[in-house]
């Protein structure tokens, strides 16, 4: 099983500039999660602070007991090797075939023999849907192949922690929901912890477990899906609906006047469609097993079921199957959401 990726109060600048700051969160062992936030809001900065590409001032990042910020540079390169990386254009070397650039980092930091990598090498194209390829050069095959070839090679080393991102970015709806449903299987088959970044609502909404979002140099929330969805935290309304009235402006975020101002001038009909609840998540393919991250979620929503709003409550008890309801003693006549304390934002569940 991947491991747990635990973040404390991490800030990171940039100069004066401040790019975050306080940023606390805990990746579950095993389970996938997305980080969304607008353009700008050092969501890539984050990942290269994660595998210690970038060093930010204040923090901690914890991973098996290792304080990446703080470790002898041993440590730091051990540790890095539990991580695979799917950078957003594939990072692919263009004068390479896909099977030499994904077999790079087995014949950099392994001793392999060449038959050893071969093996490797072709399970992974495989796994990825790129048999039959491995002769071509990235300039030859689209960009959603050179995406499937990026993902082949941050898997090579078996990594128990896979960072993707914007693994969407350049495709088109089809090959996103191809390249999702890919990294869906991979969890199913490895359990491996993934965290992917994306500005794509469809994937926000059906791929991770666990969400989060950046704004204003914030961790605004961060925690499992069915929380997010059923958020009535207006910076996630908004992005999650793609609208233009909330907080998120084109360039700097809006102070109250203009927000008022864009409500009371709304379109009639602009507010319809409103996105919020929870709704199905990608399963794997068939002949896959059951992704136990689901479980270890779900039992973590539930345990914390009776501290949402009601709303929220509401939403995630009718989203469960009979099975679910009956494994977590919820009866038919609980269905109804009852008043409880407000769930706060801010701060990772």
């Amino acid at each position: 099983m991947g491991v747990e990726v635990s973040v404390e109060g991490l800030s990171k600048s940039f100069g004066s500039q401040a790019i975050w700051r306080d940023v606390s969160l805990t990746l579950p062992a095993g389970e996938v999660s997305v980080l969304l936030g607008p353009s700008g809001t050092g969501k890539s900065v984050f990942l290269k602070s994660l595998i210690g590409l970038l060093k930010p001032e204040r923090g901690r990042i914890l991973i098996n007991g290792v304080d990446l910020l703080r470790c002898a540079e041993r440590e730091l390169y051990e540790t890095r090797k539990l991580f695979g990386v799917l950078f957003q254009d594939g990072a692919l070397f263009g004068s390479m075939t896909l099977f030499d650039n994904v077999a790079f980092p087995l014949r950099e930091h392994t001793r392999k023999s060449e038959t050893e990598v071969r093996r490797i090498v072709l399970e992974k194209l495989e796994m990825t849907g790129l048999t039959g390829a491995e002769t071509k050069l990235p300039g030859e095959i689209s960009g959603g192949m050179r995406k499937r070839a990026g993902l082949a090679r941050a898997l090579v080393l078996d990594p128990e922690i896979i960072l993707c991102d914007e693994p969407d970015s350049g495709l088109d709806p089809v090959r996103t929901a191809y390249l999702s449903q890919l990294l869906i299987d991979l969890n199913a088959q490895i359990d491996a912890t993934i965290l992917i970044v994306t500005h794509n609502i469809t994937v926000a909404r059906t791929v991770p477990d666990n969400l989060g979002m950046l704004f204003r140099k914030e961790l605004v929330l961060f925690g499992p899906r069915e929380v997010l969805l059923t958020s009535d935290e207006p910076v996630i309304e908004q992005f999650l609906n793609g609208r233009r009235a909330g907080p998120i402006g084109m360039s700097e975020e809006k102070d109250q006047a203009t927000m008022a101002a864009e409500l009371a001038n709304q379109v009639d009909g602009e507010l319809t469609g409103d996105v919020r609840g929870v709704v199905p998540q990608l399963q794997p393919s068939p002949g896959l097993p059951y992704r136990e991250g689901i479980r270890r979620r779900k039992d973590r929503v539930m345990a914390i079921l009776h501290t949402l709003p009601a709303a929220a409550q509401h939403g995630i008890v009718a989203s469960l199957t009979y099975g679910e309801r009956e494994r977590y003693g919820l009866s038919s006549a609980r269905r109804r959401p009852v008043s409880l304390p407000a769930f706060g934002s801010g701060g990772d569940l």
